[in-house]
């Protein structure tokens, strides 16, 4: 007999217990699983009696005071009621609040003393808070981030103009990311 195949049996005793916990363990994780169609019409939460465009859509937003925090405000109303308007009685309110930042991301040296920027890119970042409206509870907060680049050319209006075209994209792209990251926690919440 070889030392080897003395071993074998005593280290495959030693494994077994290891891979059948192993085993157990994923078998626990994917059991917790609670994946489901991002578009279904299910309930959000357990307990809900209605679907999850009618919950979404019960979600009033309060007012915002920028420019670019309004163009998120408008996108994400359209998103959460499928163009409906705002609901006349809410059951969650949402406090946004957005930022904006503006930034040079490339130059080009035009002389050997000036370096004039060519593109930029402008981030919107939105931090919110949902509430149940009659009882005030917190059901979820976060914060989401964009970016969007744009061209800068050497005429102002010009560039003025395809910066704000730019915070127009990360508004709406920035709606569609609030919209998910509330029917999550819509979804998380007991």
């Amino acid at each position: 007999m070889s030392l080897h195949e003395d071993s074998k049996p005593a280290v495959a005793r030693r494994l077994r217990p290891a891979l059948l916990a192993g085993l157990f363990l994923c078998a626990a994780l994917a059991s917790a699983c609670t994946v489901r169609p991002l578009y279904s019409n299910a309930q959000l939460s357990a307990g809900s009696d209605v679907g999850a465009a009618e919950e979404l859509a019960s979600i009033a937003v309060k007012p915002v005071k920028t420019r670019y925090a309004q163009q998120v405000r408008n996108n994400l109303i359209f998103a959460l009621t499928r163009g409906a308007g705002e609901p006349a009685t809410p059951a969650y309110s949402l406090d946004l609040g957005v930022t904006k930042l503006v930034q040079s991301a490339a130059t080009i040296q035009v002389t050997t003393d000036q370096d004039e920027p060519t593109a930029g890119t402008v981030t919107l970042t939105a931090a919110y808070k949902l509430a149940e409206t009659g009882t005030g509870k917190v059901v979820g907060t976060g914060q989401r981030s964009i970016s969007s680049s744009f061209d800068r050319p050497t005429q102002e209006f010009a560039s003025y103009r395809a910066q704000i075209d730019a915070e127009n994209r990360a508004a709406r792209e920035l709606a569609e990311l609030l919209r998910l990251a509330i029917a999550q926690d819509l979804t998380k919440r007991q």
